[in-house]
């Protein structure tokens, strides 16, 4: 790989490790049980309810934002300034939060929803690029690697945070957080390349972006040649439900339901990013030779064992057990998906084709949360069966899985 290329591969895997960690703060380990016991109280299942509507409010604004997104920047030449554009706004926000005290519970929700949009409308810039800095045969290997990288700033944020988490000092995990964020994303905006294109007015370009996310949808539904994709993103859209739902209640599960402390819970999700960052690594070469429909179906089987362990657990110990395994198949199954749809897309059409992608996947993310929550309250506060439940969306995927004919070896 020439110089300038690796330069690239670099800066946009510095970006994994910059917003990895508002995933690892923000979306699971303190924010999520800051709100829900502090901010809201989780007397019988209360805050989890609120929380599963925060993330489900969030999750339904970006996917009905992420296509129309993806198209304009596709037509306006404006993938870049979008991508800094909501980096800046994810970062403001993060800092934001250490002004939501407890009680503050709609400045909690508004903020952490502006958080979430903000964030998850700037990766589908970040995954856009992926196509355009990485050789066919190279992209199991460079997403892995952004993975990778990503769980190394998870890291980094659970060591940054937890003297405050120990010392109770929340809000300010939430800061340095913010700091880490906007720090390493700056190679990224500065190094990732333009589009290459003609831009043309931002009216022109909105019109054309609905337009054509009507008639992207449309194709992928009824051409034949995206046949394969619409299954694979139909089984995408119920197993990324799942992984989704585990990953922002998995804290306040081991709050609530077993008593972790704040600073127990960043050494859990420490050793998790551990995992995942060996576990992406592992998978990494199997997902190019192997195929990347192999490695999800595998790491699918294992999330099922997760959340039906989960559902057994009654002591600390045996949940940090439970957490390594999940991690194990965090980064795999992530890694693995995003280059199963990168095989899928078509050469320069990649914004709005991951349009669709976050779309999917932000869906996907909207029934897990509100059916984690809505079962916990409705039980009491019964998180055991509101985490068994969300198990379906494991086995459901994997059937839909087995129907897609694609995801073959990309070497």
């Amino acid at each position: 790989m020439a110089a300038g290329s690796r330069r690239t591969v670099v800066a946009w895997t510095l970006y994994d490790f910059a917003n990895s960690a508002f995933a690892a703060i923000i979306v699971t380990a303190i924010f999520p049980p800051y709100y829900t016991d502090l901010v809201v109280g989780n007397a019988e299942g209360l805050g989890d309810r609120w929380w599963g509507r925060l993330v489900s409010t969030s999750m339904v604004l970006v996917a009905v934002a992420s296509p129309v997104l993806g198209g304009i920047a596709d037509h306006a030449g404006a993938r870049k300034p979008f991508l800094v554009g909501f980096t800046a706004a994810a970062v403001a926000s993060t800092a934001l939060l250490a002004t939501v005290g407890p009680g503050m519970v709609v400045w909690g929700f508004v903020i952490g929803v502006a958080g979430f949009v903000t964030f998850e409308a700037a990766v589908v810039y970040y995954n856009a690029y992926l196509p355009r800095i990485a050789s066919p045969e190279r992209l199991g290997r460079v997403s892995a690697a952004g993975f990778a990288v990503g769980y190394a700033g998870s890291l980094v944020a659970f060591v940054a945070a937890y003297p405050f988490a120990r010392a109770e000092l929340y809000t300010a995990c939430f800061l340095t957080t913010a700091v880490q964020f906007g720090v390493f994303a700056a190679p990224a905006l500065l190094v990732l390349p333009g589009d290459a294109r003609h831009p043309v007015p931002l009216g022109t370009a909105i019109a054309r972006g609905f337009r054509e996310t009507l008639a992207t949808l449309r194709e992928i539904v009824r051409h034949p040649e995206r046949r394969q994709m619409l299954r694979f993103l139909l089984a995408y859209f119920v197993y990324e439900d799942g992984v989704n739902t585990v990953i922002t209640m998995s804290g306040v599960f081991a709050r609530t339901t077993l008593g972790f402390a704040f600073a127990d819970l960043i050494l859990l999700f420490l050793v998790v990013q551990i995992t995942a960052l060996l576990g992406s690594v592992a998978w990494a070469r199997a997902t190019d030779r192997r195929g990347p429909k192999l490695v999800v179906a595998v790491t699918l089987v294992q999330w099922l064992g997760v959340t039906t362990l989960a559902y057994f657990v009654t002591e600390k110990w045996q949940f940090w057990i439970v957490a390594v395994f999940a991690g194990s198949g965090l980064g795999a199954i992530q890694a693995a998906s995003r280059t199963f749809m990168a095989t899928l897309v078509p050469r320069e059409r990649e914004a709005e084709f991951f349009g669709f992608y976050s779309l999917v996947g932000k869906t996907g993310a909207i029934l897990g949360p509100l059916l984690f929550g809505e079962v916990s309250h409705a039980l009491a506060g019964d998180q055991r069966a509101a985490i068994f439940a969300v198990g379906s969306f494991f086995l459901i995927g994997l059937a839909l899985l087995a129907r897609v004919r694609a995801g073959g070896p990309t070497a």
